[in-house]
């Protein structure tokens, strides 16, 4: 009996191969399948990446936004606001009186600066008489006015910007200085350099002062002078009550001359009664809020 060829090894590799390749497709597929899904996760993790940036980009630009914006403000000639200064000398118990300002919404008045403003004060009057001087001058030996050239020595002076000088003082001021905020209503400050020594023209200096802070009004602050000459620096002066007289004087006689802009308070008066101030509240068009006032006044100011 012949017997049937058994397979040959060949067949059975082909066999064999022919059942391996739906699993090496299953494969493929799955693997693709898995490349795909990286790639979906990485480029996922990108924009994730990329919009995390974009946000913290965004949010520093807003922040520089309102920067710029603030700076803006700042820079900006503000026409409403209102101005006070505390006109006073040392240890007249001013510092208490510029915290209770400071208790009236809207307000920021600003310590002492040693008279900064003293600075931009001779800065502009010495270009204003500079200019009257070169204008003299042109007109003196016939010549165009306000048309000076380069042979001239103080080329340009005739022409010093008078008004811009006036507003760029503010803009400092305010910049600098006085700095007031968005609520701002009044700003300005206290100063105890007022005396002979500090300004010797007192009235040019105050004059100034009103150009360049339209409207500004002064309030004159005074203590008995025997406390004061006893406290402090004053204390080793053999003079002290003397030298407070004067000043308190020529304080009083600029506060006289200028009228409704000027107001004068007693220390004595109002540490002793907060309402010696109705009058103050009054003058300034601003409501006395007692019980605030007291609270100002149980704090501890200067040193």
């Amino acid at each position: 009996m012949q017997q049937r060829p058994g397979p040959s090894s060949t067949s059975g590799v082909r066999r064999s191969a022919v059942r391996l390749v739906p699993g090496a497709r299953a494969r493929e597929e799955r693997d693709a399948v898995a490349a795909e899904r990286d790639a979906a996760t990485a480029e996922r993790d990108r924009l994730r990446a990329e919009r995390k940036q974009l946000r913290r980009r965004l949010k520093k630009a807003e922040q520089e936004r309102k920067k710029l914006a603030g700076r803006l403000a700042e820079l900006e000639l503000r026409d409403d606001l209102g101005y006070l200064f505390v006109v006073t000398y040392g240890r007249s118990g001013s510092t208490l009186l510029q915290g209770l300002l400071n208790a009236i919404p809207g307000y920021v008045i600003r310590g002492e600066n040693r008279q900064m403003l003293l600075h931009l004060h001779e800065f502009h009057h010495s270009g204003a008489a500079e200019k009257r001087e070169q204008r003299r001058q042109e007109r003196k030996n016939d010549l165009p006015v306000g048309g000076g050239t380069p042979v001239r020595p103080f080329y340009g002076m005739d022409n010093f910007k008078v008004q811009a000088s006036l507003e760029d003082c503010r803009r400092l001021a305010l910049d600098t200085v006085l700095r007031p905020g968005p609520e701002t209503r009044v700003t300005g400050f206290k100063e105890i350099r007022w005396g002979q020594e500090d300004v010797e023209d007192l009235d040019r200096y105050v004059t100034w002062l009103r150009k360049v802070f339209p409207g500004a009004r002064f309030l004159v602050n005074t203590r008995d002078l025997t406390a004061v000459s006893q406290s402090k620096w004053w204390a080793d002066m053999p003079d002290a009550v003397e030298r407070l007289a004067d000043t308190e004087k020529r304080l009083l006689t600029l506060a006289d001359t200028l009228g409704d802009d000027a107001f004068h308070v007693h220390y004595d008066d109002y540490v002793a009664d907060p309402r010696a101030l109705v009058p103050l509240f009054e003058w300034l068009g601003e409501e006395l809020d007692e019980s605030r006032l007291r609270a100002v006044l149980e704090e501890r100011h200067s040193y």
